[in-house]
């Protein structure tokens, strides 16, 4: 017996979103781990898997990936405008060490921070604390960069005043040559930044919902809080606020490039990732899993070899 087969009656019955096939997503997560780079129908031809042996691999190798699109774009003479994803973390210590080594400004980088916590207003989570998503951004990346760092000026964070101003601003740099490039993790439930799977259900069309560039004061789905509560709150689910400010597909999906990573490995054979990292690769492009669109767009996804499975129990 499984999930399944015992979810009717149960007070599990409604509480996943109602346009996820969960056989399909089982189906998915059944798949032998060498199968993992059996390339799909749907997947663009410049999509590539990265394998990383551990997480030490894994910041080392997505950093070097980050450092390369800013310089290659410094040298080729085009502003980037730069999709920044909170989670995973560990890559941005790569990226400036790289940045510092080759001796690269990114004077000509335009950062995004694709998300940020809010309350049912959009009040953004106060920036100075702890746990903020602009307070990662600056400490972790900003700030170590020194004099190379991104100007003050071509900052942004998900506010409810500046996350609107986001496709204008984006828009501009395009139209000058520039780039857009999404740096992107996968959510305990599919998603990107914290566009969520339910929010599907207000979408008459997929082509609406391919459309839609921001949400101000995003229900976020339990799984995403308690997701969180593990990776930023060290288990304290209390300290999570239950909306977010975020992008949506009408700005990652028009990236001419993505970087994304998964690195979701615990330890002693557990981990929080691996459905989400199977199910983005084989699950095929649906609005009610976000990230199973990303294999559509040119560019890298990073995964810590645990997470390709096998994804069964094992006699603790």
């Amino acid at each position: 017996m499984n999930l399944i087969d015992t979810i009717k009656g149960s007070d599990l019955e409604n509480f996943y979103p109602s346009g996820w096939n969960l056989q399909r997503i089982d189906d998915c997560c059944s798949t032998p781990p060498e199968s993992v780079f059996d390339r799909q129908p749907h997947w663009n031809d410049k999509f590539e898997l990265v394998k990383c042996d551990d997480v030490a691999t894994f910041n080392v190798k997505m950093g070097h990936a980050i450092a390369s699109e800013i310089k290659n774009t410094r040298d080729a003479r085009r502003e980037l405008a730069l999709i920044l994803s909170a989670g995973p973390m560990g890559m941005y210590k790569w990226a400036t060490y790289f940045l510092k080594e080759w001796n690269v400004s990114c004077t000509h980088v335009h950062g995004f921070n694709m998300d940020e916590w809010a309350d049912a207003y959009g009040n953004s989570f106060n920036p100075s604390l702890k746990g903020s998503f602009q307070n990662c951004m600056e400490e972790q990346f900003y700030d170590n960069l020194g004099n190379l760092t991104i100007p003050k000026s071509q900052r942004n964070f998900a506010t409810k005043e500046n996350l609107p101003l986001y496709p204008k601003k984006i828009d501009e740099i395009i139209a000058k040559d520039g780039k857009l490039v999404t740096i992107y993790g996968i959510g305990r439930c599919f998603h990107i930044a914290f566009w969520e799977p339910h929010f599907a259900a207000g979408y008459s069309s997929v082509e609406k919902w391919k459309k839609e560039p921001y949400r101000v004061a995003a229900k976020l789905h339990p799984l995403t809080i308690e997701q969180n509560s593990l990776i930023t709150f060290k288990s304290r689910f209390t300290m999570a606020p239950a909306y977010a400010n975020t992008i949506g597909p009408g700005i990652f999906l028009k990236s001419e490039s993505v970087i994304g990573g998964v690195d979701g490995v615990v330890g002693r054979g557990m981990n929080w990732q691996g459905t989400a990292f199977l199910v983005t690769l084989r699950y095929g492009p649906d609005m009610w899993v976000p990230s199973s669109w990303m294999p559509t767009v040119p560019g890298k996804l990073f995964f810590v070899n645990e997470l390709a499975g096998p994804l069964l129990p094992e006699n603790n």
